[in-house]
């Protein structure tokens, strides 16, 4: 599903996301990522919810958004509170959603010039049997 022009003036946006691929601006991605509002998309090593650990966390926090965006995958799985604590003590807003939403999200607040990052869960596709 494409969901808007390539660019924003600066600001990373999310053009495209289906079952295991994101696209930032022109620019595919397979695995799970970081998308800040602005600068450069990253790696995020976790595929799902229950790899994720305190440091995942303290990597978000690492990069100064006002507000995460966590896509947990298909479907909606909540990270437990003590995960995110490095977030909270530094009043940085967390909202957990499916990567679907999450990207559509992103983009509403990215386009509002706020400091938004998504964390987004991809998982690699299952091959065919």
């Amino acid at each position: 599903m494409k969901f808007q022009p390539d660019s924003s003036d600066g600001v990373n946006v999310i053009t495209r996301q289906e079952a295991g691929r994101i696209w930032v601006g022109t620019v595919p991605f397979s695995h799970s990522i970081l998308v800040p509002w602005q600068g450069e998309v990253q790696a995020w090593g976790a595929t799902q919810a229950a790899e994720l650990t305190v440091a995942d966390f303290e990597r978000l926090a690492q990069l100064k958004p006002e507000v995460v965006i966590f896509g947990s995958g298909a479907r909606i799985h909540f990270v437990p509170p003590a995960l995110q604590r490095v977030l909270f003590e530094q009043r940085i807003g967390v909202e957990t959603m499916d990567t679907a939403a999450a990207c559509r999200t992103y983009n509403v607040l990215a386009s509002e010039r706020r400091r938004v990052l998504a964390a987004l869960l991809l998982q690699p596709p299952t091959p065919a049997s």
